[in-house]
């Protein structure tokens, strides 16, 4: 319920500040020596809000379909790649953590290059990928790569993180158990990592809608809707709401896939704290 009602107190701030803006914001956007820091107010840059509900429920084109199914439609497709590339990234951030916990050396050594790797430009990357993907895997796989590129840098280092959080006290009580690493890793390691995991998975959902949107349009792929934000916006001057509907569903699409992994979340944090409980 708190979750909810921030959620809707973000919502209700959005639509005072962008309404506030269109009145008191100039119709030229507010330039400061010589560049533009506030966009133009007018409803062809900036329009009402209301507008852009009132689109979606218009046809696509003459005798179309209505914009909200498109869109629709648009993100579910997103969303299965999305999902591909997260659960990819998820995996891989999962196995290099491990490794890195286990190995010292290979903590010094590969950690320097997993953050190296996310200072790459994506719309550099992503024309490089479908290159050398595109002879062996279909278009969509192509942008799940490009996704999973980016979901799995906060996995591996907010895991890495949880892993090491164990006391020192509780790692010599496992050995004097005579339990082994794998033992140590699923009673103890893992258990205490889940509150520095499920931060890292929402940051890499996030990641990984923005890796899909950002591939779909870099690799011109058809049917979600980083490809219809390309195609709307070619509107967007005699249409600009239309283009807004587009955003609308990607910023949606995010918030369906952190959503996912907080409902993840509750039964597994609820079973960490009865675990504890019963420890105790």
């Amino acid at each position: 319920m708190r979750r909810t009602l921030f959620v809707l107190a973000g919502v209700a701030v959005f639509v005072l500040l962008w309404e506030g803006y269109k009145i008191v914001g100039s119709q030229d956007g507010t330039v400061l020596f010589g560049v533009r820091v506030l966009p133009r107010a007018d409803d062809l840059s900036m329009p009402h809000l209301w507008t852009v509900l009132q689109r979606l429920g218009r046809p696509e084109l003459t005798g179309g379909r209505p914009v909200w199914i498109v869109v629709l439609q648009a993100c579910a497709f997103t969303f299965g790649i999305t999902a591909v590339g997260f659960l990819i990234g998820a995996f891989v951030g999962l196995l290099l953590a491990v490794a890195m916990q286990q190995f010292r050396l290979v903590e010094r050594g590969l950690l320097p290059y997993v953050i190296l790797s996310q200072t790459v430009p994506l719309v550099a990357l992503a024309p490089l990928v479908a290159g050398w993907g595109g002879t062996i895997m279909p278009p969509w796989a192509t942008v799940a790569v490009i996704a999973a590129y980016l979901a799995f840098f906060p996995v591996a280092v907010g895991m890495l993180r949880g892993l090491q959080s164990p006391a020192t006290s509780g790692v010599e009580l496992m050995r004097s158990y005579a339990a082994g690493w794998w033992r140590t890793l699923v009673k103890l390691r893992f258990p205490a990592s889940l509150p520095y995991l499920f931060p890292a998975l929402r940051l890499a959902g996030a990641a990984a809608v923005v890796g899909a949107v950002v591939g779909e349009i870099s690799t011109g792929t058809r049917g979600g809707i980083g490809r219809l934000i390309i195609e709307y916006s070619r509107e967007a001057t005699s249409d600009p709401a239309k283009v807004y509907t587009a955003m609308l569903g990607a910023a949606l699409l995010g918030l369906v896939v952190a959503g996912a992994v907080s409902l993840l979340e509750v039964p597994l944090m609820r079973h960490r704290r009865h675990v504890e409980v019963v420890t105790l």
